[in-house]
């Protein structure tokens, strides 16, 4: 019976639905529309709202901090702890530089100037600290001023000091309060420098310094270069002069060129090469650098071949003494002597000679070396030129098999790449 009361009422309803019923499903559809139309409107006015830029800042900052968790990670998985921020070192450390340690360089033996070089094995620190600047440090001024003037206080020289230095580049300097200026008001060098490197373009043949692009010579490395005077000028006539001088404890020349903003390094050619690849400058200056040429069998000089390209200049300059009247002649003879000697054993042409300066000139002939008979000197492996750094001194002349034997003169005035140049390091594309 209940069967047949419902499927009378389901045909009744079929036919004519009841009017409360499709009232209550039409205010139901009015509410499913309000519903959904305030909800996108409300999702489309958050999207349109939220400015771009705070998309890509939440995005930066999700990648760095997913950077930083992934380095974590890593660092737990190899059981690194953090890293652990170093002390400041105390004021006895306040020149100190790594590997260089007079004290125990002698300990271990070394004499001979060689206690000056280099010897991270034997002067190994337990304690690393931050060296702390000079107590009365100043920022240096911006260039080029601070090439010329650099606060006093920065470098750890004394007035003593400036008064004792007598070379060609160590001259008084004008001492004003607590700033060291390397030239006068008028902006004439006070120690030469100007008439000095004019006097070395005409000994290679140059109408004035201002053409020693055109002579080739863009690099120049100055050994024993004092306050870096030389250095200052020739960057002024865009020429990459870099010093080296023996580690010093007090009045740095390096110190005194890295505060000018010059390019220095420390170095000794007691024992070991200097850490550059051969055939690199175009010229090696030596004012009274304390270097005696003929030391070791000539192994300074072949050391300055191996550094100079070819057709590269190699110029010395000694300190004169005319107090001693007619011997000077004979200092000169007993100085320059020996180097002259050897110099045409590597096949190096004397160019000049003007007081106390000379000038020589590397040869471009790789096939000089082999040539000479009497005083030659035997030629290095083929596999040589490219040792690491702070090798030995060798006995031997190296990098005439390099495709970087390049005279200096097949380069042009604009300081172009040769042919030659080009087969080497290639040519950009424009």
């Amino acid at each position: 019976m209940r069967s047949s009361a419902s499927n009378q009422f389901l045909v009744n309803f079929r036919r004519k639905p009841p009017l409360n019923w499709i009232l209550l499903c039409f205010i139901s559809v009015l509410a499913l529309i309000a519903i959904f139309s305030s909800s996108s409107s409300r999702t489309l006015d958050a999207f349109t709202s939220s400015p771009i830029p705070d998309l890509y800042n939440t995005y930066r900052r999700l990648k760095e901090q997913a950077a930083t968790d992934i380095l974590e990670i890593r660092s737990l998985s190899a059981g690194i702890t953090h890293a652990k921020e170093f002390d400041i070192c105390g004021k006895e450390r306040e020149n100190y530089v790594p590997c260089y340690n007079v004290t125990a360089n002698l300990a271990a033996g070394f004499r001979d100037g060689e206690e000056f070089d280099r010897h991270c094995e034997v002067s190994r620190v337990g304690s690393r600290c931050l060296a702390r600047p000079p107590k009365d440090y100043k920022i240096p001024l911006r260039w080029p001023a601070g090439r010329d003037v650099i606060w006093s206080g920065n470098v750890k020289i004394t007035k003593d000091q400036f008064l004792s230095s007598g070379s060609m580049t160590k001259r008084i300097m004008l001492l004003e309060e607590n700033q060291i200026a390397f030239h006068s008001e008028d902006g004439i060098n006070i120690d030469g420098v100007k008439d000095y490197s004019r006097q070395i373009a005409e000994m290679i043949g140059l109408g004035s310094d201002a053409e020693f692009h055109q002579a080739g010579v863009h690099t120049i490395l100055d050994i024993g270069c004092g306050f870096g005077s030389l250095g200052a000028h020739l960057l002024s006539l865009n020429l990459m002069t870099v010093c080296i001088a023996a580690y010093e404890v007090f009045g740095s020349q390096v110190q005194m060129a890295l505060e000018r903003g010059l390019p220095a390094i420390i170095g000794n050619f007691k024992s070991r090469q200097l850490p550059y690849p051969s055939l690199s400058f175009d010229m090696i200056h030596c004012a009274q650098c304390g270097i005696s040429w003929d030391e070791k069998d000539g192994a300074f000089l072949i050391e300055a071949d191996r550094l100079l390209k070819p057709g590269g200049y190699f110029v010395l300059t000694s300190a004169s003494s005319k107090s001693q009247g007619g011997s000077l002649n004979g200092k000169k003879k007993n100085v320059f002597m020996p180097v002259e000697d050897f110099a045409q054993n590597i096949c190096w042409s004397l160019l000049a000679q003007q007081d106390e300066t000379y000038a020589w000139q590397k040869t471009t002939d790789a096939h000089c070396y082999a040539s000479r008979k009497q005083g030659a000197i035997a030629l290095c492996k083929e596999d040589y030129d490219a040792p690491a750094y702070y090798q030995p001194l060798q006995s031997c002349i190296s990098g005439t098999t390099s495709k970087r034997w390049v005279s200096l003169q097949n380069r042009s005035s604009e300081s172009q790449l040769s042919s030659a140049e080009l087969e080497v390091h290639g040519k950009c594309s424009s």
